[in-house]
């Protein structure tokens, strides 16, 4: 069962927000609000799976009998630099991240994995590396593999921890849910 959380019209918003664009990706105020709030709960199934603090910088938890999980679902929360894996309803692992610098701000909403790529380098910021990439826009935002210095500093990208980042990228597929939040 998808959590449902308010709206700001008072009506209640499936946590999963469908795409309503020809996109696929929706920054609508709606999209924001419901992605501020999925990374609102994500917090407290991180105390109610994992029963501990968050992940230090540059580590993460993965349930150890969810190995071979699928993962239907992502939730970042920028404000405090983690990722969610979802399986279902199920939180399956949580890893620190890095995000966009201000200037650079990663984009908040819902999206989905449009492209994967194991090896890739950036065609907008000098061939960067950017192992296990899985871009979510069309835009270059991707999850990927990188270095994470313990606050904002991508350029719109969520960095992972390398080890993190390539059991996510096995986890998923082209279509996953993306859901970034305040």
């Amino acid at each position: 069962m998808r959590h449902l959380i308010p709206a700001l019209t008072g009506g209640l918003l499936a946590l999963a927000l469908p795409v309503q664009s020809a996109l696929a990706w929706d920054e609508t105020p709606e999209a924001r609000v419901a992605a501020s709030e999925a990374a609102s709960l994500a917090e407290f199934d991180l105390a109610l799976t994992f029963g501990e603090a968050a992940p230090a910088n540059g580590k993460y938890v993965w349930r150890k009998d969810a190995a071979n999980s699928k993962v239907d679902r992502v939730v970042i929360s920028l404000s405090d630099q983690l990722a969610y894996a979802y399986d279902g309803e199920d939180l399956i692992a949580v890893s620190s991240i890095s995000s966009g610098k201000e200037g650079h701000d990663t984009p908040t909403g819902i999206f989905k994995v449009l492209d994967k790529q194991k090896s890739y380098f950036s065609k907008k910021y000098d061939n960067a590396p950017m192992p296990y990439m899985q871009r979510i826009d069309d835009y270059g935002v991707a999850l990927h593999a990188g270095y994470l210095p313990g606050n904002p500093a991508s350029h719109g990208c969520v960095r992972l921890p390398k080890s993190f980042a390539s059991k996510l990228f096995a986890a998923t597929s082209v279509g996953t849910e993306v859901v970034i939040g305040t």
